[in-house]
């Protein structure tokens, strides 16, 4: 493995909600180059097969009009969360079809929940997945949560093409030899502003 020229010299470490701590290490490496400098696909073979879990979260921000439409089932193209909870699911399984050097994993769960947020004029949404394998779920948990906003948007953008996606990331991660990873709670951020 080779050290980026990018690599963090810092250690991060923070305790989330549920205890675990999230810690960086001292140097970060990028694993999807070579010693070249060539991209390629990390070869997960050394690696144990064990229970991985992934969860992911983000949010699109829209006009407070919107959100009711979406709250009321009023959108012209139908049950906007059905759709997108569909979509959210349906792109975890294609994670490796749309992240070049994405391994194809043998998901056993996707559960993905919406939640709306009034006071930020926004819908949340929060996506988990898991597999018995030998690498992590990351990419598929945060395809998830990027195709389900993406058809929230793609259903309400004939009333609202401002609509804003915000906060993708990854919440938590377990399994593996790094370990449970909670990403640490950032500030709570600002309502819509119409522009």
């Amino acid at each position: 493995m080779t050290r980026s020229p990018n690599a963090r010299a810092a250690a991060t470490t923070a305790t989330g909600a549920s205890g675990a701590v999230a810690t960086q290490p001292e140097t970060a490496d990028f694993t999807h180059f070579d010693g070249a400098g060539r991209a390629h696909m990390v070869d997960v073979a050394g690696k144990a097969v064990t229970h991985r879990v992934a969860r992911a979260g983000g949010r699109i921000v829209m006009q407070p009009e919107t959100l009711a439409m979406i709250r009321d089932g009023a959108a012209a193209k139908g049950d906007v969360l059905l759709v997108a909870r569909v979509a959210a699911i349906a792109a975890a399984k294609r994670a490796a079809d749309l992240i070049p050097l994405c391994h194809p994993l043998p998901i056993t769960r996707v559960a993905v929940d919406f939640t709306l947020d009034e006071a930020a004029s926004a819908v949340a949404v929060e996506a988990v997945v898991e597999t018995v394998a030998r690498t992590g779920v990351e990419m598929e948990a945060l395809t998830a949560v990027s195709a389900g906003l993406l058809t929230v948007y793609d259903m309400c953008k004939a009333v609202d093409r401002g609509m804003r996606l915000d906060g993708i990331r990854l919440l938590e991660k377990s399994g593996g030899r790094s370990g449970h990873f909670v990403a640490p709670p950032v500030a709570a951020p600002a309502t819509f502003v119409p522009g």
